[in-house]
């Protein structure tokens, strides 16, 4: 019996060993075992890109300057529009700020387009302008950025209407404006009759310390999330400015000689454009005047993020690079080659490209209602798409049209283009960028950019 037991226990042992099902081939050398197949890992929705829309001053001064329950609405409008930001104009072209200021005075009254003609509106609330928009807008869900036209002192208004501004009522200011060279001769800005802002000299140091502690006092608002800076450049005339002796003693310092002809060492009464071939001199004035506004950018920024480390830091531009030199701004990366496109820049003008100082930028793709399309600029997508060449990653970009005022916007109902460009606009850069809410709500394009927006979200998913 003890035999048979044993036997029989060697059987079943032996059985349950070759009935092992997880070892079927566990002496066949050829077998290799399966690869486990791996936990699929979800793919990550790409996370949505800000939508902005900007909000001007003198064209939304009726429904704001006034009224803080019109803010609120608006506010909880924009953001269900889609917008995730706005941008509030707070320093407009007079100069004059809606925020609180020591050293800028506060706005009474701006002029604006009313009817078929220009009239003043007043302020006469006593309620923090920009605070309303802080407080509305982040109870919206809206994040508040605030914009200063950084180098303007006054305006003078059309239709006889007069001037505002503080560089028209302080007498003392008149030396902080630009000098124009015009065929009739070096003339203060403030003695020009035709009407438009009256900038500040970015080379007086007077002026740039202003303009510094102002960004530093509007850095301090509790709750703004970003600044953002406008018309930071030279005046409308363009390669006509700035020659007062502030700029000449300052160019002299770089160059490190003295001019014996002023201003024609560097161009000849009224000259507007860049000859065919640009002298040595003009070569390194260029350079000298986008270094200016580079500098000052720099204080600006140091400045603010002193103030709040957390607050973003950006600037508005237009996106037409291949003239924004006129206006002494070179807002690309410092590298980016710019030389390689325009044999005029030296290495020191690539070097003062400011992009590099910023958090965040706005290019305004102001190309025509016909124009979204295309690859160079004058179209919105070209605009866009030069934009992420001249930018080269270092900094993230909002661009868009201007949907008032460009060719073929004027008259309003676009409505049915408006989809197309926010997909255009948001695809080909880092953010949407509208200006301006006031054209929004004239020709009630809400719906039309809720259709475009949406649509974007939706492809998200």
């Amino acid at each position: 019996m003890k035999r048979i037991t044993f036997i029989s226990s060697i059987i079943i042992a032996l059985l349950s060993v070759s009935c092992k099902p997880e070892d079927p081939h566990k002496w066949n050398d050829d077998w290799d075992e399966p690869t486990p197949t791996p936990t699929p890992t979800p793919t990550p929705t790409p996370e949505a890109k800000p939508r902005y829309v900007w909000i001007d001053a003198a064209a939304n001064f009726d429904d704001y300057a006034n009224d803080r329950d019109k803010i609120k609405a608006d506010c909880k409008k924009i953001a269900e529009t889609g917008f995730t930001d706005i941008i509030v104009d707070v320093r407009p072209t007079t100069g004059d700020v809606l925020f609180s200021s020591k050293v800028a005075p506060a706005l009474k009254r701006i002029d604006r387009w009313k009817g078929s003609s220009y009239e003043w509106a007043e302020r006469t609330a006593s309620f923090d302008y920009l605070e309303a928009f802080i407080e509305e807008g982040h109870a919206a869900g809206l994040k508040v950025n605030a914009a200063v036209n950084t180098l303007v002192g006054g305006y003078l208004c059309p239709y006889g209407l007069g001037h505002e501004g503080m560089v028209y009522s302080d007498d003392t200011k008149k030396s902080w404006c630009t000098v124009q060279n015009r065929k009739e001769g070096l003339t203060n800005c403030l003695d020009i009759t035709d009407y438009g802002p009256r900038f500040l000299n970015p080379a007086n140091a007077q002026v740039q310390d202003f303009v510094v502690t102002l960004l530093g006092e509007l850095a301090s608002y509790k709750g703004l999330d970003g600044i953002v800076l406008d018309r930071c450049r030279y005046d409308d005339s363009g390669l006509m400015s700035d020659f007062s002796d502030d700029s000449r003693k300052a160019f002299e310092k770089m160059i490190g000689q003295t001019l014996s002809q002023w201003p024609s060492s560097i161009f000849s009464p009224g000259t507007e454009n860049l000859p065919q071939n640009v002298s040595s001199m003009q070569k390194q004035w260029l350079t000298f005047r986008v270094k200016t506004i580079h500098d000052l950018v720099e204080k600006i920024e140091k400045k603010v993020h002193s103030v709040n480390p957390d607050i973003r830091f950006g600037v508005y531009v237009g996106a037409w690079y291949s003239t924004y030199y006129t206006s002494g701004v070179n807002w690309a990366s410092s590298s980016y080659n710019c030389r390689q496109e325009y044999p005029w820049a030296s290495s020191e003008y690539q070097a003062a490209g400011f992009a590099d100082l910023l958090d965040f930028i706005f290019l305004g793709a102001y190309a025509g209602v016909d124009s979204i399309h295309g690859s160079s600029e004058w179209t919105m997508e070209g605009f866009c798409k030069l934009g992420a060449k001249r930018l080269n990653g270092k900094v993230p970009y909002a661009a868009g049209p201007d949907i008032g005022n460009g060719s073929g916007f004027d008259g309003g109902g676009q409505e049915g283009k408006i989809p197309d460009i926010v997909k255009t606009c948001i695809s080909n850069s880092d953010g949407l960028f509208i200006f301006d809410l006031c054209h929004i709500k004239m020709y009630n394009y809400w719906s039309a950019f809720k259709s475009g927006i949406d649509a974007y979200l939706k492809n998200l998913e």
